[in-house]
């Protein structure tokens, strides 16, 4: 694997995760942020625990870093919002999940979203005027949200980073941990 030559150490991701979510998609790209030197820390309403699912399957259980009842944009440098059904679903009708995604929006700090995660953006005021892509199910509530939706493996539009499904890992990690970089890169010069 090659060395990459930005490093993320000191970077701080929150990963907005409820029940329900692919697990892949948030194991993965925490993998790569943890191996680039970021600090990830999971954030999610439910209190202790969060079960991930492999599609349809019940999958392990992560400890909640932070409960999002105590979290704060302020306090963390980039959003992963990974998909499957159950979990955008339970975020977007979460008040404090929505104002949590909005902060990250409104202050312009890089977000990357795979699958369904793109859901809870839509709420949080994110994707209007964007191009972006996701889960094909998701396609007609982007685009009535303002969004330009493309079915590509990966799609970055200034500071959010979108993808399809699992099959677009590679692609997704690649591409968030750049923009990230950048991102880090910035506002430590």
């Amino acid at each position: 694997m090659p060395t990459i030559t930005s490093s993320l150490d000191g970077m701080k991701v929150a990963i907005l995760v409820s029940d329900g979510f692919e697990q892949a998609e948030m194991t993965e790209p925490r993998k790569a942020l943890d191996g680039a030197g970021a600090q990830t820390q999971i954030v999610s309403p439910l209190d202790g625990s969060v079960r991930g699912w492999k599609q349809l399957e019940p999958a392990d259980t992560f400890e909640v870093d932070v409960p999002l009842q105590n979290a704060n944009a302020d306090d963390f440098d980039a959003l992963l919002l990974p998909g499957g059904v159950a979990n955008p679903d339970a975020l977007r009708i979460n008040q404090k999940a929505v104002a949590f995604v909005r902060a990250f929006v409104e202050m312009g700090k890089p977000i990357a979203a795979i699958c369904h995660g793109p859901w809870t953006l839509i709420d949080a005021g994110g994707v209007k005027g964007r191009k972006m892509t996701s889960w094909p199910s998701l396609r007609a509530d982007l685009m009535n949200a303002g969004a330009k939706w493309t079915d590509k493996e990966v799609v970055v539009d200034r500071d959010l980073v979108t993808s399809r499904k699992p099959e677009d890992l590679p692609a997704f990690t690649r591409e968030m941990t750049k923009l990230f970089e950048l991102a880090h890169e910035a506002a430590i010069h």
